[in-house]
């Protein structure tokens, strides 16, 4: 083996550690905002939580938080387009696209949880102790059922690790088969469902909660027409036929022919 094939092999080592590295620290960072998330939207633990104490006027808070979720949800939707892909892989490596998109998706919701403007307002509040406690229980289990989707459809590759382990191990990536696993028998969209059942399970609904949950349902309807155009491109009449057989969000709604 020459001197020059020597330096290539290991140049080409180094990309790779260098690459799961990098997956390794954007998952981390994914992770440590998935757990501070919890804690924003519950109003607990965190140093500044969804409804902490106002600090600016209404309308300008009204404004500066609605610019959040809509700066979010356009990095979010727009980075996971395919279109998109295509031109971002050609400035930024195949292995490590995944990893970046969850590094910019958490930069995003760290900005929002930093600039976040609490307006003060309680609509509602509920008192009666065992109410109170089913609340919190619906807003753990929709948490936990985020969590438990992801892990159905292969977690690891939703957040780029597989991704920059294969090439690490250099092997070629190769895309998930199209499956529907336990919960997805019964809706298209579960880790949806949770994420609904989070953002709207609390005993005391502020005005900045409302604005924040109303706006990520508008959010997740339409990211779901988005995200299910891109799977019919890609699974065919494979997707088509599931998405015609179970019910988008709500189980055992959809009517039998």
């Amino acid at each position: 083996m020459t001197t020059q094939s020597i330096q290539s092999t290991n140049q080409n080592k180094f990309a790779r550690a260098a690459a799961f590295i990098y997956g390794v620290v954007c998952y981390a960072i994914f992770f440590v905002t998935f757990l501070y998330a919890i804690g924003f939207v519950g109003n607990f633990i965190v140093p500044k939580t969804i409804d902490s104490a106002p600090i600016i006027p209404l309308g300008q808070a009204f404004l500066v938080n609605i610019g959040l979720l809509g700066l979010f949800a356009v990095q979010h939707s727009a980075m996971a387009r395919q279109g998109f892909k295509n031109w971002w892989t050609t400035f930024v490596a195949k292995p490590i696209e995944r990893s970046t998109y969850v590094l910019f998706s958490s930069l995003c919701l760290i900005m929002l949880f930093y600039f976040w403007q609490p307006l003060g307002i309680t609509i509602w509040t509920v008192e009666a102790p065992m109410l109170r406690n089913l609340l919190y229980a619906f807003f753990g289990f929709g948490w936990l059922l985020v969590l438990a989707s992801t892990f159905l459809i292969n977690h690891f590759d939703l957040f780029g690790l597989r991704q920059v382990y294969l090439y690490l191990r250099g092997k070629d990536y190769t895309p998930l088969n199209f499956a529907t696993p336990g919960l997805y028998q019964y809706v298209r969209h579960p880790l949806y469902v949770g994420w609904l059942f989070a953002f709207w399970s609390t005993p005391m609904m502020t005005v900045a909660h409302l604005v924040f949950a109303v706006l990520t349902t508008a959010y997740i309807l339409i990211a779901i027409q988005l995200e299910e155009r891109d799977l019919i491109k890609v699974h065919g009449n494979a997707y088509t036929e599931y998405r015609d057989r179970v019910p988008m969000l709500i189980p055992f709604s959809r009517r039998k022919p």
